[in-house]
């Protein structure tokens, strides 16, 4: 099934300002062809404060790793795997609630509202957690923190993706990647002493509320999304937060290339919308997209390497610190790259070296007949694995996807996919230790890996090049596309 999105059943949506509207089949570009565009520099702070959020979501994914033991021994449930496994797991559960209705706050209340309103369940649920003497109030910090880190990532996205100059879109949308890697070692860094420092745990969770009141303070001096304004018909605001973006000399013909886009004109996308019809195709293709991301077995590999490092000998921590070297060098070589080689080079080869890399553990997995081999490729394999998927199979989901919907569903369709995610992810995660045991781990490598194989046939047959083109160019393409 290639784009099969037939342009006579998307008709504009008649304009309020109709006057300044172009053709819509009127090729347009902004300066920036012609070596005068936007400076990538006036965009940069507005969204390095967003990528908060996904340092906010690498950090509470990793706070409790270390602590666990100290949490567990000093709320009493020491010994207990299953409160111990809700801990952890039950982010999972709010974050797929937060996710699901981020669509309709970005959309409801704007991209910079739903930024401070993501870091409030993060800050109060942080300290809930830093304060609690019980396992019930630990549960319940994490859960509100659970909401926003389901809230935040998909709203970093589509602000990203939003404000954004087109020839460096990639390069920015791959800060969200190094941004989580980034709070990952954050949060092992400051866990390291909890073993030696009485209730360091606490201190912990405390350290987690500065950057999202941080967030929430500085988003009120970063523009609103000119994207977000111009659908709903705010064309003036639009104008004058594209001239803080792109400067004076380029607001016309931003809001030209704006003009391009879908408006809501006073009518609400619904979800069940996003199932049928002419929308049906480019969400089927980010549900897909993400399903096969998770479907790879990455958080597999994130949850439980350590056990597989410590079968081979190598301590948790040592294992820790490579995988998280492993993932930002991925996650930076990505950056440098994303705007060069494109989104859809660095995707489909990403699946292919996860691919390789998760045989090489299948293989090493035969420790009877490879003996002390088997070793190098187990650790080999992780490492590879981890590198390949940071170098695409990461970064790049959550920004092509904010790039291929049209604006009129973008906030609901990236918060339907991201939902996706989180479903998949709470299912491998809970399933996996279960199928390692009944399958072992050679039949069970090899399904990841051949997962990894159709998602990057997928990716070849199905994925638009989105590189050095504005939002309104891919969105006309797409939909004059046969």
């Amino acid at each position: 099934m290639r784009w099969k999105l037939n342009s006579s059943v998307y008709k504009r949506v008649p304009s309020r300002e109709t006057a300044m509207e172009p053709d819509v089949e009127t090729p347009m570009r902004m300066p920036e062809a012609a070596g005068t565009g936007p400076s990538w520099r006036m965009s940069l702070p507005h969204v390095c404060v967003a990528t908060l959020t996904s340092f906010l979501f690498g950090y509470h994914s990793g706070v409790v790793n270390e602590p666990l033991e100290s949490i567990s021994t000093d709320l009493g449930f020491a010994g207990n795997t299953l409160a111990e496994g809700l801990v952890v797991s039950i982010c999972l559960g709010g974050a797929f609630i937060g996710c699901l209705f981020s669509g309709s706050i970005a959309d409801g209340i704007g991209r910079r509202r739903a930024f401070q309103l993501s870091a409030l369940p993060m800050i109060v649920g942080a300290a809930i957690s830093a304060l609690t003497n019980s396992l019930e109030g630990m549960l319940l910090g994490r859960f509100l923190v659970g909401t926003g880190m389901g809230l935040g990532p998909p709203v970093a996205s589509l602000y990203i993706t939003e404000v954004s100059p087109p020839s460096v879109r990639g390069t920015y949308g791959s800060f969200v990647q190094i941004a989580t890697c980034l709070g990952i070692i954050v949060s092992l860094l400051i866990g390291a002493p909890v073993k030696d420092i009485d209730r360091w745990w606490r201190v912990c969770f405390w350290v987690a509320a500065v950057p999202a009141t941080l967030q929430a303070l500085a988003m009120e001096f970063c523009v609103e999304s000119p994207q977000w304004l111009y659908k709903c018909g705010r064309t003036i605001e639009a104008e004058m937060q594209l001239e803080k973006l792109v400067g004076p000399l380029n607001v016309k013909s931003a809001m030209a290339e704006l003009s391009r886009s879908e408006r809501d004109d006073g009518e609400s996308v619904k979800y069940s919308e996003l199932f049928y019809g002419r929308h049906f195709n480019v969400v089927f293709i980010g549900g897909v997209l993400f399903a096969l991301q998770q479907f790879s077995g990455i958080n597999s590999v994130f949850y439980f390497s350590s056990t597989v490092f410590r079968g081979v000998g190598v301590p948790a921590n040592l294992a820790n610190i490579c995988m998280g070297i492993s993932n930002l060098s991925g996650s930076i070589i990505a950056m440098v790259l994303m705007d060069k080689l494109g989104r859809k080079m660095l995707l489909s080869g990403s699946f292919l070296g996860m691919a390789f890399a998760m045989g090489l553990q299948a293989v090493g997995a035969n420790r009877q007949y490879l003996g002390s081999t088997s070793v190098y490729l187990s650790v080999g394999g992780i490492l590879l694995f981890v590198l390949s998927f940071s170098l695409g199979a990461g970064p790049v989901p959550g920004l092509l996807l904010p790039e291929i919907f049209p604006n009129k569903i973008r906030a609901k369709a990236v918060a339907l996919c991201m939902s996706v995610h989180w479903i998949v992810n709470f299912f491998v995660s809970l399933l996996f230790l279960r199928l390692l045991e009944q399958l072992g781990p050679q039949v069970l490598y090899t399904i990841f890996s051949s997962v990894c194989v159709v998602a990057a046939i997928f990716v070849r047959r199905h994925i638009v090049e989105t590189k050095g083109k504005s939002l309104q160019e891919i969105e006309v393409s797409l939909l004059q596309a046969q």
